[in-house]
């Protein structure tokens, strides 16, 4: 036990600059005082006492402002920045060195009528080794986040996250050349999961795609209109040549041999 706590602490000297003494890390990091109050609950829980498992972790919410349910399974060295708003649902599982900032949800989407149906089941997600979940970010449901990947802020997460991929927006999409990003991301650690760096928006590249597309086919168009017109002048020479009168008579005679008025 006192292993794990002085790995806790630990990993957030290790990833946060401003701590400056495990002491410091004790008495003022949230994160930490929270993860010490879930080791206790999730004690009481896989015990047995579910009803005091929830009512001491009730307590580290009210504490730290940081919900984790007792049940969840979480592994070494969680780091959990700031902390604030955090929530941690009942099946979420959370792996090794995994690194979550405030307002993160590791939520489900199960709707709430028949809820007796939906006990004892996978509804919450599962962050694998080295994750990174930037502040903000919900990600929901019982998918799987794979080793190395990171979430970016306020991102919304519904879908599984491949191995060292980036994602960002609402919904989630991955980012970037992901063969360099793990390369990468495997060599320095990413705060807040979000790259710094030049961003390419999915949708704007789907745009510009589609405006390269609509310029190749106007010029195409034109094209065609170059080719086509000596002689789609000169057709519509010859038709305006023939006299209104002529034009008339001879609609007039069509009409008057099928024995109809020429109005």
């Amino acid at each position: 036990m006192f292993k794990t706590l002085r790995e806790d602490i630990d990993a957030t000297m290790a990833r946060d600059p401003a701590a400056r003494s495990r002491l410091e890390v004790a008495l003022c990091y949230p994160g930490f005082q929270a993860l010490l109050i879930y080791r206790l609950a999730n004690a009481f829980w896989r015990r047995g006492f579910h009803l005091l498992g929830r009512f001491v972790s009730q307590l580290g919410r009210l504490l730290t402002g940081i919900e984790i349910h007792p049940g969840a399974t979480i592994g070494r060295r969680l780091f959990i920045d700031h902390g604030m708003g955090v929530v941690i649902g009942e099946t979420a599982e959370i792996g090794d060195d995994v690194t979550l900032y405030h307002d993160v949800t590791l939520g489900g989407v199960a709707p709430s009528i028949d809820s007796d149906s939906q006990r004892n089941q996978k509804r919450h997600p599962t962050l694998q080794n080295d994750v990174i979940v930037g502040s903000g970010a919900q990600v929901l449901g019982p998918i799987t986040v794979s080793r190395c990947a990171r979430v970016g802020a306020n991102a919304v997460v519904t879908k599984d996250v491949a191995v060292g991929t980036t994602v960002v927006g609402v919904p989630a999409r991955a980012v970037g050349d992901q063969t360099a990003r793990r390369e990468e991301q495997d060599a320095r650690f990413l705060a807040y999961g979000t790259p710094t760096g030049d961003i390419p928006d999915p949708v704007a590249r789907a745009l510009d795609g589609l405006l390269s597309e609509v310029h190749s086919l106007r010029a195409q168009v034109r094209d065609l209109e170059n080719r086509l017109g000596p002689s789609a002048d000169a057709e519509e020479s010859d038709s305006e040549g023939v006299p209104a009168n002529h034009k008339t008579e001879a609609n007039g005679d069509g009409a008057a041999e099928k024995g109809k008025s020429p109005c």
